[in-house]
């Protein structure tokens, strides 16, 4: 489940970043069982690839047996698994904490383990994304701004600040609760870590730190393919983008890491051992 700080990058094949990225839309339910997809040539546009690439994804996808072709034309997502529901319990509330890079993945990780779990989910961008816009608009920015003084000093803590409200509310409630965003500042501060853990346990609650690793092309296929504003930044030079973070990031203190790289094991899998892991930490 963790991935060595100083790994070897090496390229991926298109057609795995692309499978692996559907695989994760299938596994987080955003694509649904029964759901005929689109041609390849859609495909082919939304993802920036070869209709050849689109076909090669597919083929993986129907080994798998997540995509079933049932004509020449006509592909359909195939998991009913999407139709159970579970919940999970454990003896006193849990907040996972899933950061990551833009494109990581850490959405999909959190909607998957949701799924998982029937814990709710609080994704950073869902639960603020329309106040942060008109309080950008407000302060004569950019709606789409992540980047200025403006937004990381007087916007971005707000963020935050909401998101902890959020999550402390569920476990009143005695909720186990699932926190997606990047978290890159705050995994990476050991005072704010401590801070954290120290606060949810005066709440009675555990807390799970996740980070959700990904390599550089992974990334940019999915971050293409989303097409969301807010990225517009890192697409017009993406390799000026990339020489301002670090792939080889590790939160502070006690951590997992899921690799979302397009030759490792499913997200689904990896996640299914963390709620394991979270559910042996409990004694259930």
């Amino acid at each position: 489940m963790t991935s060595p700080r100083g790994r070897t990058e090496r390229p991926e094949a298109r057609h795995q970043q692309v499978a692996r990225n559907i695989r994760n839309e299938i596994e987080a339910g955003r694509l649904v069982h029964g759901t005929a997809l689109p041609s390849t040539r859609k495909l082919a546009e939304e993802w920036g690839v070869s209709g050849f690439t689109i076909n090669e994804a597919m083929k993986v996808l129907a080994e798998e047996g997540l995509v079933i072709n049932e004509s020449r034309s006509k592909r359909v997502v195939h998991a009913p698994d999407q139709l159970r529901r579970s919940e999970v319990r454990p003896q006193r509330p849990r907040v996972v904490l899933i950061g990551g890079y833009a494109g990581s993945g850490k959405t999909e990780l959190g909607r998957i383990l949701a799924r998982e779990t029937g814990w709710p989910i609080l994704d950073k961008d869902t639960l603020t994304r329309p106040v942060v816009e008109a309080a950008l608009e407000t302060l004569g920015q950019s709606p789409h701004d992540r980047e200025s003084q403006t937004y990381l000093s007087q916007i971005r803590p707000r963020e935050y600040e909401a998101l902890q409200d959020a999550a402390s509310e569920n476990i009143q409630c005695g909720n186990s609760v699932i926190v997606t965003a990047p978290f890159i500042r705050e995994f990476g501060d050991a005072a704010w870590m401590a801070r954290t853990r120290a606060f949810y346990e005066a709440a009675k609650a555990s807390t799970s730190v996740v980070w959700v690793y990904c390599d550089a092309d992974t990334m940019l296929t999915y971050v293409r393919r989303r097409g969301a504003a807010r990225d517009a930044f890192k697409l017009a030079d993406w390799p000026g983008y990339l020489g301002t973070i670090d792939l080889d990031f590790r939160p502070a203190g006690a951590h997992l890491v899921l690799d979302n790289c397009a030759s490792s094991r499913p997200l689904q899998e990896q996640a299914k051992e963390l709620v394991k892991g979270i559910l042996a930490d409990e004694g259930l």
